[in-house]
C-alpha cells in the first residue's frame, strides 16, 4: 500500500459518482421524498421496531437509507467519506424537516470525532470492498455500540466480486491479498455514465467478516445467505417473477447477498 493515497482516490470517486447517483432512476429521489423508503424487507424485518433508538450509519453514502430510519422514528447518526455525498444528504434532510445527523468521516477516523454509543450500528450493501482492514472495522462497531446492542450488516455476497464484469470466469481473488486498483467506468447506477475514476478496493471473503465481529465480542445471532439480489446492479442481471434480480445462466446458483445480526455481548 507505500504511496497508494486510498482514501483520497475513493473520496474523489464517491465524490464524482455522486453527483451521477442523486439524479438517477436507480436512487429515485424523487420517489424517496415523496415518501418512499429505501430500505428492504432484509433490515426491517432484522431490526423491527426502531423508534426512540439510536442508530450509527456507517459508509451511508447520500442517505436514503439513514433518513428511511430517521422516518420509522430512529434517532440517526450516519458516516460517509465523500464529502459531496454528506453535503447532499444534510440538504435533503432539512427539505425533507427531519433530524439525521451527517458526519464526513473516514470509518477508521470515527472515534477522533463522534463521543455517543449507540443502540444499532447498521450498514449495507456495497461497503466491505472500500475497507483495507476488517479487524478494525468491527473495532469501531464494537467501540460504538452499548452493551446489549446490536449490529446488523446486509451485504453483497463476496461470491458475486470473482467474477469478470460479464460472469463468464474467475477474474478475482475470494480472499485478500492486498489493494486492486483498477479504473471504474460509469457507475452501477448508470453505466453509460460519462465517468472514468481510478478505485481502489480490497476482497474479503465471507471467514474475514465473521471472524472479525466475533473477536469484539460480538455474539452472532442470525445469518443468512440469498440467492437473489435487490438491486439491478449488476451485468446479465434479469428480474425474476418474485421481483429480485439474479445473473442470467447463474439463476439461484450462486448466492448474492448475505446478513449478519449480531448483539454486543
Amino acid at each position: 500500500m507505500s504511496g497508494i493515497d486510498y482514501l483520497e482516490i475513493n473520496r474523489s470517486l464517491w465524490n464524482g459518482k455522486t453527483k451521477i447517483h442523486v439524479n438517477s432512476d436507480f436512487y429515485d429521489v424523487e420517489g424517496f421524498k415523496k415518501g418512499k423508503s429505501s430500505l428492504n424487507y432484509v433490515e426491517l424485518d432484522a431490526l423491527a421496531d426502531v423508534k426512540g433508538k439510536s442508530l450509527l450509519h456507517l459508509q451511508c453514502h447520500f442517505g436514503l437509507d439513514s433518513l428511511s430510519w430517521a422516518r420509522l422514528g430512529a434517532k440517526v447518526t450516519a458516516v460517509d467519506l465523500s464529502d459531496k455525498a454528506i453535503e447532499y444528504a444534510n440538504s435533503l434532510n432539512d427539505e425533507l424537516g427531519l433530524d439525521a445527523e451527517f458526519i464526513c468521516s473516514n470509518v477508521y477516523d470515527l472515534e477522533n470525532i463522534l463521543d455517543k454509543k449507540f443502540d444499532i450500528v447498521f450498514t449495507s450493501y456495497g461497503i466491505i470492498g472500500w475497507l483495507p482492514d476488517l479487524d478494525n472495522w468491527a473495532e469501531i462497531i464494537s467501540h460504538f455500540l452499548k452493551p446489549g446492542g446490536t449490529f446488523f450488516i446486509a451485504e453483497f455476497h463476496p461470491v458475486l466480486w470473482l467474477w469478470d464484469d460479464n460472469y463468464e470466469s474467475i477474474k478475482y481473488p475470494y480472499f485478500n491479498y492486498g489493494p486492486l486498483l483498477e479504473t471504474n467506468t460509469g457507475t452501477y447506477a448508470d453505466w453509460n455514465a460519462d465517468f472514468s475514476h481510478l478505485a481502489c478496493e480490497w476482497c474479503h471473503s465471507l471467514r474475514d467478516v465473521i471472524a472479525a465481529l466475533l473477536k469484539q465480542n460480538l455474539k452472532i445471532l442470525e445469518f443468512e445467505e440469498y440467492p437473489f439480489s435487490f438491486y439491478s446492479c449488476f451485468n446479465k442481471a434479469v428480474k425474476g417473477d418474485d421481483g429480485f434480480w439474479r445473473i442470467r445462466g447463474l439463476e439461484n446458483k450462486i448466492p448474492m447477498m448475505f446478513s449478519i445480526k449480531a448483539i454486543k455481548e
